[in-house]
């Protein structure tokens, strides 16, 4: 493996978004997306207020693969993983959406919404406007905005455009040089404790920047997280949001695996 793949990832998924719009032109999407919001018909959930409402606080991912560690659950199906989260506990849930590196799809995100109410969170490469409209398409409430693959203009472009089709922000960040991305049309900040250029994962990396992250955004921890008595001691660090997925999707049954993590989180 390269070791920086996040340039691999970014650079693929730029010939992706170019092949997406030859089969459904931009034009065309947005339009969708205009009819879709005209009509009212999607109900507004906001992550960032399940999360600061719940008293566990985690987001459930639905996550098949992983570049660094291969097929993590090739068989997990979105009809019945995501919808066995929301039934367990979850405060909000994240989809994976990349197919090439990670085993997701888009249909993967729609079937998930048409059978639960839990926010979702579309889990992603974004790196095009787009994207953004794909989300709304698919029935996402929340978009990732991923510091390390996105130039500050871009990015806050991006959050903008996102608050325009009413879909949340959460910015993820890894290293204090890119707290400068923290500004308007971001909802939460997420801490990535997995390095996307090296995929070396440190929880701590989360306490590191508790201090240095502004209070008034809703603070997620992202990746690394195994056992309750972490989440206890993000939480005392200022975290409200928590993102788990291979601690969940390894098991036999992720769902009943998350039941049994909010039980000991709570006990």
């Amino acid at each position: 493996m390269a070791k920086d793949i996040l340039q691999e990832i970014v650079a693929h998924k730029r010939i992706e978004v170019a092949q997406q719009k030859e089969q459904v032109s931009p034009a065309t999407l947005y339009q969708q997306v205009e009819k879709l919001m005209a009509g009212g018909t999607q109900p507004h959930r906001s992550m960032r207020q399940a999360l600061a409402a719940s008293s566990s606080g985690i987001i459930a991912e639905f996550k098949r693969k992983s570049p660094s560690k291969g097929w993590i659950k090739a068989e997990g199906r979105p009809d019945v993983i995501p919808t066995s989260y929301a039934q367990n506990g979850a405060a909000a849930l994240s989809i994976l959406t990349d197919e090439h590196y990670f085993g997701g799809c888009a249909d993967f995100l729609r079937t998930a919404r048409s059978m639960v109410n839990t926010p979702i969170l579309r889990k992603d490469f974004i790196i095009d406007e787009y994207q953004l409209f794909q989300a709304k398409e698919m029935g996402a409430d929340a978009v990732l905005l991923i510091a390390a693959d996105l130039s500050l203009p871009i990015c806050r472009s991006l959050a903008h455009t996102a608050h325009q089709l009413e879909l949340e922000t959460l910015l993820e960040i890894h290293s204090e040089a890119e707290l400068e991305y923290v500004g308007d049309d971001i909802d939460m900040v997420g801490v990535n404790n997995r390095n996307l250029g090296t995929f070396h994962t440190d929880v701590q990396n989360s306490f590191r920047l508790a201090s240095l992250l502004p209070q008034d955004y809703l603070l997620v921890s992202e990746s690394g997280i195994s056992n309750p008595q972490t989440v206890r001691e993000l939480r005392e660090a200022g975290f409200r949001g928590f993102l788990i997925g291979e601690t969940f999707m390894r098991t036999d049954d992720p769902g009943q695996a998350l039941a049994e993590f909010i039980s000991l989180l709570n006990s």
